[in-house]
């Protein structure tokens, strides 16, 4: 029998909403059966981009940054990297994959998504089973004696405690190479790009029970 995971990722709005909603279905080997990528129709355009008014210009939450991924993202409808799908359509899509394919639920940071989707009336309580990538990353990487010798080495630390960084492109960079781009911080690339490697490096050693467990 074959077992599926389906990731998910979500960028948001002030409003904690979901602007930018993207989600990838792999095997355990790794192989991307399908994926899913759209702005949320009556969310994007609608509600200003999450931005914090205290970062300076030159972050990534910066007001002045929500302006540029907004335009980013309107560029990619131009495109037709991305469409415009209403919650409705994006429900249907999941209950498919779920009837079709049985797979089992994640996205790094599962708590923080499940929050928004559940704002936005998107539901993801249509899977049985789910676990939460970072906590499994965290418990089976970032304990590694070779994991933080990386980060120390490529000053891949967080900015309080300088401690090695757990965030996925951390992780990614880790598995890939620490010349890694920095993540685009759009939901169907993060998945497919960051999320999904460090899911499939974890379950070349790790049962889906195993998984299950340790992102608990």
């Amino acid at each position: 029998m074959k077992h599926y995971y389906l990731i998910v990722d979500t960028e948001t709005t002030k409003k904690q909403t979901v602007a930018d909603f993207g989600a990838v279905l792999i095997t355990r080997q790794g192989e991307i059966v399908e994926r899913f990528g759209a702005m949320v129709l009556g969310h994007f355009g609608k509600m200003p981009l999450f931005a914090d008014a205290t970062a300076p210009d030159s972050a990534l939450w910066s007001e002045q940054s929500a302006k540029r991924r907004e335009k980013d993202y309107y560029s990619m409808l131009e495109t037709g990297e991305r469409s415009i799908a209403s919650v409705a359509l994006i429900n249907q899509w999941l209950v498919r994959v779920n009837t079709q394919y049985s797979p089992v639920l994640t996205a790094y940071q599962l708590s923080f998504d499940l929050g928004k989707c559940r704002n936005t009336r998107i539901d993801l309580g249509v899977f049985a089973q789910s676990f939460c990538l970072m906590k499994a990353a965290k418990r089976e990487i970032g304990t590694l004696a070779d994991y933080h010798e990386f980060c120390n080495a490529h000053g891949f630390l967080t900015a309080k405690k300088r401690i090695p960084s757990t965030t996925a492109e951390t992780m990614a960079r880790f598995i890939f190479g620490a010349d890694l781009e920095d993540e685009p911080h759009t939901a169907l690339e993060d998945a497919q790009f960051y999320e999904a490697p460090i899911l499939h490096y974890l379950l070349a050693d790790m049962t889906r029970k195993q998984i299950l467990e340790s992102g608990k």
